[in-house]
């Protein structure tokens, strides 16, 4: 297995001592930490060599070092720690954590593994601490199109069934995707900032737990396309909180799980509803269309007319960003055309696609226009999708409406987009969303050349602050 370096790159003094002390050579405590790992459920394959490279100043991936601090601990007779194994602080300061696309199924657990424990981590010791640890607000501009690329030529995992560990059934499964789709109710009414945490410890906890158990084929296809739905939503819900860095490695691992269920399907919408829309936000358009068509290539043939539809109009926001009119065109038009057909089709979506509807599409292209500048446009598609969105859509329906006072304002209509913002303002606050913030700000920003208005004046008087 791979390793990294400790940030300062200095032997481990503290790990020679306690090795010396157990009377372990390096071959015998490798040996030792592979067994504990299996007993946890993982695939490790030290050698001395490796032990020799964590004593030069080298740290091992994911749930590792607990496993050395077990192994030793046991030689030992007492516990150990991952400070006392020199290991604990290290893993903190990494900013590489889940920003790989894993080729082998062992490693994919590993990784995902890694950010769960890591983003708790984060958690507890302060978000704001450390920057990088679990991603925060850094984002990898090269690990933005790259896991794309690794997607699409990565051959599919040819088992993942398991043997060892305790016992997972469809039962099991069929919680996790309950738990899930009532925290996506849960997220859309109220906004990330009340859910991510419960996200959070549920993958680290419950599906981290069951991932390691023991289950045959089905099963464990099904378990993976359970893991990777809830583990993109976090990182949907990290986005929502502000947190790109994280949301990117979060989408990561998404794409990687979703290979491991065998689902493209899956793994398209995590490229195009997920990656594509992350890079939109930061302004990469080109990112944006190379996800998106990256989305269709993996998932040609396997994925609904809906989803296609979801993955031409991520396209459509791309070309609109770049100010490409008839590229932009083309894309929306093919994902007009397929939302049509998902709707003449007998609706066999899978759950993860069932939600974009007319409404969320109104929605897509209301963006579209907005870039591009055509505010007539704009307005009759967010009416669209406001006329359709329920009230459950809280942030959906927020940011809607914050697309309908830039149509507004793009047409000169200062009286209808502050009003309209107003309305906006006061249903983002009751969420807890950084992203319904975020539209909120820049429709204020685009008001500053009307800043002698007395309408936006007004305006500015009630709502700077918030």
């Amino acid at each position: 297995m791979t390793a990294r370096p400790l940030i300062a790159r200095q032997p481990n003094e503290r790990l020679l001592s306690l090795i010396r002390e157990a009377g372990c050579s390096n071959a015998g405590l490798a040996r030792r930490v592979n067994m504990c790992a299996a007993e946890r459920g993982f695939d490790f394959r030290y050698d001395k060599t490796s032990v020799a490279r964590w004593i030069r100043g080298q740290q091992p991936r994911g749930r590792a070092p607990d496993v050395i601090a077990e192994a030793l601990g046991r030689k030992l007779g007492r516990p150990v720690t991952v400070d006392e194994i020199g290991m604990g602080t290290a893993r903190q300061l990494t900013s590489s954590v889940g920003l790989n696309f894993a080729a082998g199924l062992g490693e994919c657990l590993e990784q995902a593994m890694e950010l769960w424990h890591s983003d708790i981590a984060r958690r507890e010791n302060g978000e704001s601490q450390n920057p990088y640890a679990a991603g925060g607000s850094h984002v990898a501009p090269a690990a933005l199109v790259e896991p794309s690329r690794d997607w699409l030529i990565t051959p599919a995992d040819a088992e993942v069934a398991r043997t060892s560990g305790p016992r997972v059934g469809t039962a099991d499964v069929e919680a996790v995707l309950a738990t899930t789709a009532a925290l996506v109710d849960l997220d859309r009414r109220w906004g990330a900032g009340h859910v991510r945490p419960v996200v959070a410890h549920y993958l680290n906890s419950v599906v981290a737990g069951l991932l390691g158990g023991a289950y045959r084929e089905t099963v464990g296809r099904e378990l993976f396309g359970a893991a990777a739905r809830l583990t993109e939503l976090a990182g949907y819900m990290a986005v929502d909180s502000g947190l790109p860095g994280l949301a990117q490695r979060y989408y990561i691992q998404a794409l990687r799980l979703a290979q491991a269920a065998g689902d493209r399907g899956f793994g398209g919408y995590v490229l195009a509803a997920g990656m594509s829309h992350l890079a939109a936000q930061l302004g990469n358009p080109r990112e944006v269309i190379q996800l998106a068509r990256a989305a269709q290539e993996g998932s040609r043939g396997r994925a609904t007319p809906r989803a296609e539809a979801l993955f031409h109009a991520a396209e459509a926001r791309g070309y609109a960003q770049l100010g490409d009119r008839e590229g932009c065109r083309r894309a929306a038009s093919a994902a007009l055309e397929a939302l049509e057909r998902a709707n003449e089709g007998s609706g066999d979506d899978p759950a993860w696609i069932a939600h974009f509807d007319a409404a969320y599409l109104a929605d897509e292209l209301a963006h579209c226009h907005r870039d591009l500048g055509q505010g007539r446009a704009t307005q009759q598609r967010a009416a669209q999708a406001l006329a359709a969105h329920p009230e459950s859509r809280a942030r959906r329906r927020a940011v809607g409406m914050l697309l309908m006072a830039t149509g507004q304002l793009q047409e000169g209509d200062l009286e209808h987009a502050c009003r309209t913002a107003e309305k906006a303002g006061t249903l983002l606050n009751g969420l807890r969303s950084g992203r319904g913030t975020d539209y909120f700000a820049d429709f204020t920003a685009r008001l500053e050349p009307h800043r002698a208005e007395p309408r936006v004046r007004e305006f500015a008087a009630r709502w700077e602050g918030n």
